[in-house]
């Protein structure tokens, strides 16, 4: 693939709005198309922040060539605002919402979807495939959680404390001790641990939405019930299935991801039809937190629709 580039020009912003799903407050991020052929419907990962994929989604809306309504959708109660007064939701809760948005806001629409689910969001995806196959018409998991990786220090370490409702209450609220600092402080704790591959604007991002007791505390619960979840094998009868309809980007060096997970015995022997490829632009697990690797993935994921002929080459 062409090395992505950095967009010279102002391209399209997205809008933020929250959506009433089930009675819970839904953060979307969205560009609407004024002809659309087809709807792109991004599921984050954990932490579920749409506003992290602003660069994403912009980038994809230009690169669809404006044919297509893109919506990134958060988890609930991963936002700024503690619209649920602390309730904690399971990742079944979050894919019920997911469900429930797109039989609420799209069932009726003539546009195609296509899924797009990053982390464990490709795991809420599958699901959400599987209750509504009639209506996706492809799915695509970016640097996919599907399994436990055992090997992972960092998946341990974040079981070990997701387990502990004590720890995790004290993580939070370190969380949100952080996030009441002073603006300018908060941001140079967080740019020092996250790393100078996040963006501006993520960094941002994480001190006005992660930094809350009712975000992380939330963003422990459901990490919780994933690992739980997740020492389950996948369901490759479904995937085999649909595997004309499906596609998988893995991560050089992702444990969220890892390579193995797609060449050991995993998905090219148990699904061999589905589209696997492997990110070659050196980028990270974390691909929406910066603009070049926003940009890199977008452009895989038109090329994708494109190859499906979703859509129409300009």
């Amino acid at each position: 693939m062409e090395k992505a580039r950095l967009t010279p020009f102002p391209r399209e912003q997205a809008a933020t709005r929250i959506c009433m799903v089930s009675s819970f407050a839904t953060e979307l991020l969205e560009i609407r198309s004024k002809e659309p052929s087809l709807h792109v419907l991004v599921i984050p990962g954990n932490p579920g922040i749409a506003a992290f994929y602003k660069d994403f989604v912009e980038a994809l809306y230009e690169n669809l060539g404006g044919q297509a309504s893109i919506t990134a959708i958060g988890h609930i109660s991963h936002s700024q605002k503690d619209s649920e007064h602390g309730r904690l939701f399971s990742l079944h809760e979050q894919i019920d919402n997911k469900v429930g948005f797109i039989e609420q806001e799209l069932q009726h629409s003539e546009q195609s979807i296509i899924l797009v689910g990053h982390s464990i969001g490709a795991y809420i995806g599958l699901e959400v495939f599987k209750r509504l196959q009639n209506k996706i018409k492809m799915f695509v998991g970016l640097y996919p959680f599907l399994k436990l990786n055992k090997n992972s220090v960092t998946q341990s370490a974040i079981g070990y404390i997701a387990r502990s409702s004590l720890l995790s209450k004290g993580v939070s609220l370190f969380a949100s001790f952080i996030g009441s600092l002073q603006p300018s402080i908060t941001r140079g704790i967080v740019r020092r641990f996250l790393g100078p591959s996040w963006s501006v604007a993520a960094v941002d991002v994480a001190c006005c939405h992660l930094l809350k007791y009712h975000t992380m505390h939330n963003v422990l619960f459901m990490a919780m019930t994933e690992f739980r979840k997740l020492t389950e094998e996948p369901d490759w009868t479904f995937a085999r299935a649909k595997e004309d309809k499906i596609a998988f980007l893995f991560g050089v060096d992702d444990h969220w991801g890892p390579l193995s997970h797609l060449e050991e015995d995993q998905i090219s022997k148990r699904a061999p039809g589905v589209t696997l490829s492997v990110e070659t632009g050196g980028h990270t697990h974390g691909y929406c937190c910066n603009e070049p690797g926003s940009i890199w993935v977008a452009d895989y994921i038109a090329n994708l629709t494109k190859n499906q002929s979703l859509i129409r080459n300009n």
